[in-house]
């Protein structure tokens, strides 16, 4: 397993992003890899591509996400409270953090498409894009040629104008200077962390092999709004500080300390 470091930290603070390969071990991905294709098999995934007018779902190119993640897979509603989940998100953007969102998105062999460049704040308007990260992580090895995500870095300094995006039911999408853009290019089982102000995209599969990416959003209480946290929204368990129950609160159970039970479970039963 690889921790975070000082070099990560860094780069994360100056350029806004920063990568960690090997953050999951072999089994840990495996699992993961087998929550996905249950996800898949079951039907809970849609297609959230459209024929370039943000409404007619396409039937030639598929980009696949389901949200939430935490009421679908116990083994994803104990993954943001693993230790070396914790610890890497307080060194980023400090304590105390909630999970604000949790997320997948599966590009099918030659037919699956990316997402547009955007920046997340362009969503959520934090004052300060560096005290909310996502954590992209990939279940399969995320290549060139499969479509792996792309940033821009110290993109967090600009805020870019955004419009709907065409080619989804609901995203937005921006402009943003793509010569600059770096393409992070990590085997399975690593994660990219980067701010809510880093632009960034993913391309399109053109392998024959699908492709999964799991993405969790974690956000300092200092930037954590009353409207993100009303009662009508999807439940967001603070993760560490003193309003922290581990879940408990939240889901009516601590999941703090289950990763590694969760791992073995599905490894187990295949469920």
């Amino acid at each position: 397993m690889a921790a975070i470091q000082k070099h990560h930290v860094d780069r994360f603070q100056h350029e806004g992003w920063c990568a960690i390969e090997g953050f999951l071990d072999a089994r840990e991905v495996a699992a993961l890899a087998t929550e996905v294709e249950r996800f898949l098999q079951q039907g809970l995934v849609r297609n959230v591509r459209t024929e370039a007018d943000g409404a007619t779902p396409s039937t030639q190119h598929v980009n696949l996400q389901l949200i939430p993640l935490f009421d679908k897979s116990t083994l994803l509603r104990a993954l943001p409270f693993a230790p070396k989940v914790t610890m890497a998100v307080s060194e980023l953007i400090g304590d105390p953090y909630l999970l604000h969102l949790d997320q997948m998105f599966l590009k099918p062999a030659r037919v699956g498409t990316g997402t547009s460049w955007h920046q997340d704040n362009a969503y959520f308007k934090i004052a300060d894009p560096l005290k909310g990260t996502a954590m992209w992580l990939a279940v399969h090895d995320a290549t060139v040629d499969n479509g792996t995500l792309r940033v821009i870095p110290g993109s967090h300094r600009a805020m870019y104008a955004h419009e709907r995006d065409p080619h989804s039911d609901h995203h937005i999408c921006c402009h943003p200077p793509e010569q600059q853009a770096v393409t992070v290019e990590v085997p399975a089982g690593s994660v990219v962390f980067f701010c809510y102000g880093v632009a960034h995209c993913t391309g399109d599969n053109h392998s024959e092999q699908a492709r999964a990416g799991l993405a969790f959003h974690f956000l300092h209480e200092q930037c954590a709004a009353a409207d993100m946290l009303a009662p009508d929204r999807d439940r967001r368990p603070w993760v560490t500080g003193p309003n922290s129950t581990g879940g408990l609160r939240e889901y009516g159970v601590d999941v703090r300390n289950t990763f590694a039970a969760e791992v073995d479970t599905v490894l187990a039963t295949g469920a």
